[in-house]
């Protein structure tokens, strides 16, 4: 008789890229080290009918707030990001949250769970709590330096960190140095496998195989992109450029009109990002956490040429503290580091290609996997809450009317 798989269940979100990409790396790392040994789930609870409109939306807002109003997206993020305000706001996601997580983790019945998005955190933990649930959850952190103390809740068993910048925080917010781990943000495995050479790869998409490659991804949510790609196009410099707009068809459209002087690859969307990396020499991008990391464990340097004020501000420092690429503000910065790297024949964009090798994590999401299973398989897991947090959360959804059944 063929013996039950164990479930795995993975959490994410559509807020941005960065959390489902992160969410499919551990997925495809898993599924790689451990082939058709476990049944794997990846699920955005806010699809649930029962999630309440005003986090549904969020995610899809995002977008749109921190493009028209950055500001006051700051302020909020600032406000937020202390004790008080976050302890109000758990609660506020555990009244919100408290039904749909409990309907994914009846549905799926997992063995463990995976978090990369922190909404979720204090709902889980209630759910776990009230109906006694020995379910360990490991929560995946999706920014390199500067992380909302939403990210530290010290009721979930361990938490993934990319840095010991974030370690740190981790441990002044109240979690336990033994349950945090410092292994990086998880990325899609091909960047730790790809073996061809840049000439290689490049002959293998088509492009100019002996020219400097420089890569732009952006979208809608990057500031000033199409003006930097103007300024890439009449700069002179010897390059070719390729441009993937992330889904944004307008804006592929639009690009598609331009007189190019340099030669010019678009793509609209690609699933090929790790060789895209690897055959290129330098990235124009915002500064999310997935995609700096990802560039990071590419060995490939960066301009930052949009951040959000919040979490992307510790990503761009982080990158530029390391002298793995440049943060520039505004075109005239953008022309001005453009020259630098290929000024004295590129000596500039060698040492920061090097200095980006140095503090890449290309095999974070295989190492996560190992932990993940690590914990399955080996730790005898026996959640015990404390009587008066159980009876603190009760106490929250009986005045807020929301209904649950403790298991027999």
């Amino acid at each position: 008789m063929e013996t039950q798989k164990k479930k795995i269940l993975i959490l994410t979100a559509d807020a941005g890229f960065g959390h489902r990409s992160a969410s499919l790396a551990i997925q495809s790392a898993i599924e790689e080290l451990f082939p058709a040994r476990y049944q794997i789930s990846l699920v955005n609870p806010l699809d649930n009918k029962k999630a309440p409109f005003f986090i549904k939306e969020s995610q899809s807002e995002y977008d749109k707030w921190v493009r028209d109003v950055p500001e006051l997206y700051k302020f909020g993020y600032d406000l937020s990001d202390s004790p008080i305000p976050v302890t109000i706001l758990e609660t506020i996601l555990v009244v919100s949250l408290f039904e749909v997580i409990n309907d994914v983790i009846e549905e799926h019945e997992p063995d463990i769970i995976i978090n990369t998005y922190p909404l979720y955190q204090a709902p889980f933990v209630a759910v776990r709590s009230l109906h006694r649930l020995n379910i360990p959850m490991v929560t995946i952190v999706t920014d390199l330096a500067t992380v909302h103390q939403i990210w530290f809740n010290d009721k979930v068993d361990w938490l993934v960190v990319p840095t010991e910048i974030v370690r740190n925080e981790a441990i002044e917010a109240g979690v336990k140095p033994a349950n945090i781990c410092v292994i990086g943000i998880p990325v899609n495995p091909r960047i730790f496998q790809l073996t061809e050479s840049k000439q290689e790869l490049r002959k293998s998409l088509g492009w100019n195989s002996d020219l400097t490659t420089i890569l732009a991804v952006g979208s809608k949510r990057v500031e000033h992109f199409k003006v930097n790609l103007d300024i890439l196009n009449h700069s002179g410099f010897p390059f070719q450029l390729t441009v993937v707009t992330g889904k944004d068809q307008r804006l592929y459209n639009e690009l598609k009109e331009v007189d190019w002087h340099h030669e010019t690859h678009l793509y609209e969307f690609v699933d090929q990002m790790p060789e895209f990396m690897h055959a290129s020499d330098l990235l124009i991008t915002k500064a999310g956490g997935l995609i700096v990391t990802e560039a990071l464990a590419s060995g490939l340097p960066m301009i930052l040429i949009d951040v959000i004020p919040g979490q992307e501000s510790g990503n761009a420092k982080f990158v530029k503290d390391g002298n793995a690429g440049f943060w520039t503000k505004n075109p005239n910065e953008f022309i001005q580091v453009l020259g630098h790297l290929f000024f004295n024949e590129k000596e500039c964009l060698r040492q920061t290609t090097e200095n980006a090798k140095n503090i890449g994590k290309p095999s974070s999401a295989l190492k996560i996997a190992e932990l993940i299973i690590h914990q399955l398989e080996t730790s005898e897991f026996i959640f015990s809450p404390k009587v008066d947090f159980i009876h603190m959360i009760e106490d929250i959804l009986v005045k807020n009317q929301i209904q649950w059944k403790k298991k027999t």
